[in-house]
């Protein structure tokens, strides 16, 4: 049976009352506390009455009059924790059992009503998503998929949920973004254009593009989950290979043995970790093309605020901004700078102020037009710098020294090819390389051998290299 069968009917009484904000925050709290309670079963009907007192101390309700709910019962505020207890067990959305520990009646949270729940729980708190959404995760499933000997798929299919999440939260903060160009344009003055920037800046799905492109590391590690993609494609063609010539070696005598069973399930396994793959494969090829839509729509949302804060001021005029009706009043005054100085001391501005000029950014609407001129464009030569090519360091100072103490012997520092294991440690030994050219002093002997391959992985190339550090260290 599923669980949409085993709801009552009278489940859904809790969004049709005037006080479900209070239902929904008084589950929530009980939820979280029967996590940690001691009893095996949930909380007692006593606790559960003392975690809804502890929310109400905080809600602001007007207790001054007399209160009646929906069933016509009468809501104090001695009552009301028992009332909605009592709702609770009767709708359904709490079950209560016996526990014979405690001697005492426990209340419980049925399966479909932890869904619901958890639900109110994520709605209230916009950080959750950080950890369902993201490319760290993606890469951390393809990683340990590939390192798991046993090739469970069910962490692809783990992969491909996320990487489906990824994109549906990319599509949503596309579409988030489009309600602030409606928004903007509406705006007749500069403090109703601050007002949406702030907005935009400050909601949940500017954290979430944050997180994208600082802790996740979007660039960074989206060649890492192709390469990972391409690697288990791979890997498991590969294996499949061996697995039938496997299972055709073992029916080669026509008797279905156990091993020929097994063979054959691991041959089938393969083949659908191939399609779980593919499917990832093509999701996170759209989940990049999202985010670089969501890039451009937030450089066309910029350029759209400047703009009409060009068009506010040149249109002033017309509006009834006093900021823009102020600028106008200056450009024409012959006491300009008189005023501003006085309009300085009155409202102590720590700023000196400007007097807004023809070359200004602005202009004003009645100016006379040039005459067009065409002219020929110059084309600039492009200037290659190798400072656009100098590495940011990623490590701390102490990982780096932690990194070359723990292959100096006697004084000597050597790269060998059991030294760099992965890419972070590439990094690693290039920043002792650097810090050990340009900070060491004249004692120092640096050497760079032969060409070398890392053993862990035969596509990190990298030369030898011998610090042999001197008597000043």
């Amino acid at each position: 049976m599923n669980l949409i069968g085993q709801i009552p009917k009278d489940f859904y009484k809790l969004f049709g009352s005037k006080y479900m904000e209070y239902y929904m925050s008084f589950l929530a709290a009980i939820y979280e506390e029967s996590g940690r309670a001691g009893s095996a079963l949930g909380l007692t009907e006593q606790e559960c009455r003392a975690v809804i007192n502890e929310k109400l101390a905080g809600a602001t309700i007007d207790w001054s009059g007399e209160r009646f709910d929906e069933e016509g019962s009468l809501l104090t505020r001695a009552n009301m924790a028992s009332v909605c207890l009592r709702y609770f067990e009767e709708w359904g959305w709490l079950k209560q059992d016996y526990d014979e520990a405690l001697n005492s009646y426990v209340v419980s949270f049925p399966e479909y009503s932890r869904l619901f729940v958890e639900l109110f729980q994520r709605l209230y708190r916009e950080e959750d998503s950080r950890e369902r959404e993201s490319v760290l995760a993606v890469y951390s499933y393809l990683f340990t998929y590939s390192s798991d000997p046993e090739k469970n798929n069910e962490i692809l299919e783990s992969a491909l949920d996320t990487t489906v999440r990824l994109s549906r939260m990319l599509g949503g903060m596309r579409e988030g973004m489009r309600g602030y160009f409606d928004e903007l344009s509406r705006q007749r003055d500069f403090r109703g254009i601050q007002d949406v920037l702030v907005k935009e800046i400050n909601n949940s799905d500017s954290r979430k593009y944050a997180i994208l492109t600082t802790t996740d590391s979007f660039y960074r590690y989206k060649e890492a989950v192709k390469e990972l993609i391409d690697r288990n494609l791979s890997e498991n063609e590969a294996r499949r290979q061996e697995l039938e010539r496997e299972l055709s070696e073992a029916e080669a005598g026509g008797a279905q043995t156990l091993a020929a069973l097994r063979l054959r399930r691991a041959v089938d396994r393969c083949g659908e970790a191939m399609d779980l793959i593919c499917r990832i494969e093509r999701e996170f090829d759209g989940v990049e093309k999202r985010y670089n839509g969501l890039i451009g729509q937030k450089t066309i949302f910029a350029s759209r605020a400047a703009a009409r804060i060009r068009y506010l001021l040149r249109e002033g005029e017309n509006t009834e901004d006093g900021t823009v009706a102020l600028i106008n009043l200056l450009g024409r005054s012959a006491e300009k700078e008189k005023i501003a100085e006085e309009l300085a001391e009155r409202i102590r501005i720590t700023t000196p102020h400007k007097v807004i000029t023809e070359r200004s950014l602005y202009s004003r609407r009645d100016r006379e037009q040039e005459a067009f001129s065409p002219s020929a464009v110059e084309q600039e030569e492009p200037q290659e710098s190798l400072e656009e090519f100098v590495l940011k360091p990623l490590y701390t100072h102490r990982e780096i020294q932690e990194f070359r103490k723990k292959y100096t012997k006697d004084g000597t520092f050597e790269a060998s090819a059991d030294t760099v294991r992965s890419m972070e440690d590439l990094e690693k030994l290039f920043f002792v390389w650097q810090e050990a050219t340009e900070l060491s002093g004249s004692t120092a002997r640096i050497e760079v051998g032969e060409d070398l391959t890392a053993k862990s992985d035969p596509r990190i190339r990298f030369s030898r290299l011998t610090i042999e550090e001197g008597e000043n260290g």
